[in-house]
């Protein structure tokens, strides 16, 4: 990772409230932000493709509802 140079700017309690960089190394950091994402984009995978290819046995509901059922009988207080 790239170091950039920056100010940062305190209130009267030094608390920090604002960073001040350079134009060019702002111009650079929005770069590498829109390459971060365009990555983030491309993984992204539409699953609707995927609708309908697998076949359950049971209803995803009446499984859910059978494993919470499971959990709550096996707890011990």
């Amino acid at each position: 990772m790239r170091d950039f140079k920056k100010k940062i700017v305190t209130d009267e309690t030094m608390r920090p409230v604002a960073v001040l960089i350079d134009y060019e190394d702002w111009q650079e950091i929005e770069k590498l932000l829109a390459i971060a994402q365009l990555k983030i984009e491309a993984k992204n995978v539409d699953l609707a493709k995927y609708a309908g290819t697998i076949k359950l046995s049971i209803d995803p509901l009446e499984y859910q509802q059978q494993i919470e059922e499971k959990w709550t009988n096996n707890l011990t207080f």
